[in-house]
């Protein structure tokens, strides 16, 4: 009898698998994202009960996120096709009824800005082939731990060009670069498309080969979210603008020097990050004016922070300082409709006034993701170079 009851069981089980798979090849098949030759995009969703579907993205606008009502099709399909889109990488997402925001089900490919996750195809033939995984030598990407002089461990990842491995005598100059507000250390690699570009630069000659670092800017928090001890937790708005992350940051520059193989010297060193992370990058790179050569600001919160902070008195005595040894690049980018760039126009007239020698990027659109991998490009073909 018991062994009946087994046996019974096991099919039950068996059957409920079966009927699973079964049904997971019985949905409605979508093809979506389908790429044309002339570039246009063909969105769909299969939503049979929906009243409305919207598609939400970057594809309609340049440098903003924008809705398009998406047509019903026979069998329950939505779909939207958009105009020709020139190379880049687009993100996007649906909105059934005013009310349920969903990545698309029949694509993959999906990143995660703040707490929004998105879908997104990329656009080949141009820019959006730097974006892009090429048949070149691929370098190598780490999640990695360090310890902190507060006692805790924070992750950080960790880019090492093609060939760190097998050339075990070669050490190689380092970029840090900084995450937004509500970003994390893994901003950079995902949307930000840091290992694509950085692999087809470096084959193309267009860059010299480094280390790039990508670090946790957020203190109250010891990696992204779902990564630590710290669990699950909701991603959100969380930033760092009260000194502590600067200064933690001598010791996570010599842990990646005792723990990779780094030319230590101030000429190999750079910073950059974006809004919160290019506020980090202008205060570290005075606060220790030795040690990087070269600062990066993409869209930078440059007149933003907590009062009372004795890490951001005497900016401008330690800007001086920090002129004063010559940096061999000191990089500014923004877009002209970026809520930002009134204080960088104000940050650069103080520069002016004051006769320190940098570059000015100015490019359209505001505060996205789309001007910031346009940045890291054509900032990291600028490194190591003097």
């Amino acid at each position: 009898m018991l062994r009946s009851t087994i046996v019974a069981m096991v099919m039950v089980i068996a059957s409920v698998s079966a009927m699973a798979q079964q049904n997971l090849w019985q949905k409605q098949e979508v093809i979506s994202p389908e790429i044309a030759a002339d570039g246009s995009v063909t969105l769909r969703l299969y939503a049979p009960n929906a009243e409305r579907v919207m598609v939400c993205g970057d594809m309609f606008d340049a440098y903003n996120s924008e809705a398009r009502a998406m047509t019903r099709r026979d069998g329950g399909v939505w779909e939207y096709r958009t105009e020709p889109l020139a190379s880049e990488m687009y993100c996007y997402w649906f909105n059934i009824d005013g009310s349920s925001d969903l990545c698309d089900p029949a694509n993959s490919y999906v990143v995660r800005d703040v707490g929004r996750q998105m879908s997104y195809f990329i656009i080949p033939g141009g820019r959006g082939d730097i974006y892009t995984a090429q048949d070149v030598p691929h370098g190598s990407v780490s999640r990695v731990w360090a310890p902190m002089e507060d006692g805790r461990e924070r992750r950080m990842v960790v880019y090492t060009p093609a060939g760190y491995e097998s050339n075990k005598k070669t050490k190689y100059p380092v970029l840090y670069l900084l995450h937004g507000m509500g970003g994390d250390e893994e901003a950079w690699i995902a949307t930000g498309r840091l290992a694509e570009i950085m692999d087809n630069l470096i084959a193309q000659g267009k860059a010299e080969p480094m280390i790039v670092v990508m670090t946790n800017g957020c203190t109250a928090h010891v990696s992204a979210p779902g990564f630590s001890h710290e669990g699950m937790w909701r991603p959100y708005m969380s930033g760092s603008m009260d000194g502590s992350f600067e200064a933690m940051f001598p010791t996570i520059v010599e842990w990646v020097d005792d723990n990779y193989r780094t030319r230590s010297q101030m000429e190999y060193r750079a910073i950059a990050g974006l809004s919160m992370g290019g506020f980090h990058s202008l205060q570290i790179s005075k606060e220790y004016p030795t040690m990087f050569d070269y600062v990066g600001l993409f869209s930078a919160a440059v007149m933003r922070h907590k009062e009372g902070v004795a890490l951001y008195d005497n900016r401008d005595a330690k800007l001086a300082e920090q002129f004063s040894f010559k940096p061999a690049l000191y990089w500014i980018a923004i877009g002209k409709d970026d809520f930002l760039y009134a204080e960088n126009v104000e940050y650069r007239k103080f520069l002016d006034e004051k006769g320190y020698d940098y570059t000015y990027v100015e490019s359209g659109g505001g505060h996205v993701w789309r001007n910031w991998r346009i940045y890291l490009t054509d900032f990291a073909q600028l490194l190591f170079k003097r």
